[in-house]
């Protein structure tokens, strides 16, 4: 087994991924300014895959500077539909606009991995989910906000699927782990290849 593993982030659900997969790490959130990071890429028209790729590389780029003979995981996930990509509502009326655009489409989840180690990136993965909503009517949009309350404003999309935002979606098409924003599975099979874990 070689150096150290760290998860460059803060997110309670990616380091439970990482725990219950049963791996040995240590989670230290990386301190960049994601916006800043974003807005010349969207005012060059990058795709939802490089914004997400890119912030993932600056994550795990960070912390390396700071552990840099660790193994850094960064990771981030970005929300599209056709070429936009979302960023989280402001307010709950923008909430609400977010479910509108997306009510009877299908939007995506792109979720991006870079491994990086002394500040060279060893590995970057971008795995992808679909999610297709049923139509909403105006009346069931301010319905379900006004149940959720300002939880609609801690994600991307204006829902949780692990909680009532379920209810919103005729069809998802992606793995579990995707949609929280780690592919589980490809990341593993990098780790054991780097004999970062018991392979």
């Amino acid at each position: 087994m070689t150096s150290k593993l760290i998860l460059a982030s803060s997110s309670p659900f990616r380091r439970m991924l990482l725990k219950n997969a049963g791996l040995e790490f240590e989670a230290h959130a990386a301190k960049i300014d994601e916006r800043a990071i974003e807005a010349p890429l969207e005012r060059e028209g990058a795709s939802p895959d490089t914004v997400a790729l890119v912030l993932a590389r600056a994550k795990a780029d960070e912390v390396s500077g700071r552990f840099p003979d660790a193994l850094i995981i960064g990771s981030d996930q970005t929300m599209s539909l056709g070429d936009r990509v979302f960023h989280k509502p402001h307010d709950m009326a923008d909430a609400a606009n977010h479910l509108r655009l997306l009510s009877g489409q299908t939007h995506r989840l792109n979720s991006a991995i870079a491994i990086i180690r002394n500040g060279a990136l060893l590995w970057e993965h971008v795995s992808h989910a679909s999610l297709t909503m049923r139509v909403l009517s105006a009346d069931f949009i301010s319905r379900h906000l006004a149940r959720v309350g300002n939880t609609a404003l801690g994600s991307v999309g204006a829902y949780q699927l692990e909680g009532e935002g379920i209810q919103l979606f005729s069809q998802i098409d992606g793995d579990y782990f995707t949609i929280l924003g780690l592919p589980m599975l490809p990341l593993l099979a990098k780790l054991r290849e780097l004999d970062a874990i018991d392979g």
